[in-house]
């Protein structure tokens, strides 16, 4: 069984920085309406990924990581 780790990661290409929010999203074409794809953002990519993914229709919401928690 191997460990989840202390923290993720930025799905941001090339980025190595933790991860803090939680960028949720939906291709309506391919998915199911209450399927939710996530992609975990860095500070500094947070506002680049989500835009990429509303120019496209796709974002549902940003969620800080460790909310609720």
């Amino acid at each position: 069984m191997t460990e989840a780790p202390d923290s993720v990661i930025c799905s941001a290409k090339g980025c190595t920085a933790v991860g803090v929010y939680a960028v949720v999203w939906n291709n309506p074409k391919i998915h199911d309406p209450d399927r939710e794809k996530t992609w975990i953002a860095c500070e500094e990519h947070r506002q680049y990924l989500s835009h990429f993914l509303d120019r496209r229709g796709f974002l549902r919401r940003v969620d800080r990581l460790g909310q609720g928690e």
